[in-house]
């Protein structure tokens, strides 16, 4: 359970949702920490007693994406159902995430991978996905979705990244799937 949840009035809660609106729809290094403190009507002394800096905020806003983010792609998975198949529920996860990533403009928060040596909750998630679980196909899965995302981010039509997460589906039956 979530220790703090961001109250939009407050400074810091202002910081943490011009970072979110930030850092959705430009890369890391472009945002700058006057920028932020600029569109949250903050000092820069206000980012950094609330973070310590940049990178800090950053770390804060991408773990409360990513985990809404894998909330919905869990419950996708949940809501195939085993009848369908785990091919079909993982598709299924991917597409219903990266819907999500784009009507929210988290395009590139979510597109690059997660900083520093942590894990890659996602990549873990879709691994575990898989029957039985196999941690190199998550990372790959991992990596195509947010080279979706890069993509859309670049100017692709989110249509064209949808189409091209659903063929990957073709190319991995569950019997394959069971084989990793």
């Amino acid at each position: 359970m979530r220790e703090w949840i961001p109250v939009s009035t407050s400074p810091k809660g202002r910081l943490v949702l011009a970072a979110v609106k930030e850092f959705g729809a430009r890369p890391f290094e472009e945002v700058t920490v006057a920028e932020l403190a600029a569109a949250a009507e903050v000092t820069t002394g206000a980012l950094y007693h609330h973070f310590g800096s940049k990178l800090g905020l950053y770390a804060f806003v991408r773990d409360d994406v990513e985990r809404r983010l894998l909330d919905r792609m869990e419950g996708a998975v949940a809501a195939t159902g085993a009848g369908a198949g785990r091919s079909a529920a993982v598709t299924s996860a991917m597409l219903v995430g990266l819907d999500f990533a784009v009507r929210e403009n988290f395009l590139r928060i979510l597109g690059d991978p997660p900083p520093g040596a942590g894990p890659d909750r996602l990549a873990e998630m879709l691994a575990r996905s898989a029957v039985p679980p196999a941690p190199l196909l998550g990372t790959v899965l991992a990596a195509a979705w947010r080279a979706a995302l890069t993509a859309i981010a670049g100017g692709a039509r989110p249509e064209d990244a949808r189409a091209a997460i659903a063929a990957l589906r073709l190319h991995a039956p569950d019997d394959e799937l069971r084989a990793l």
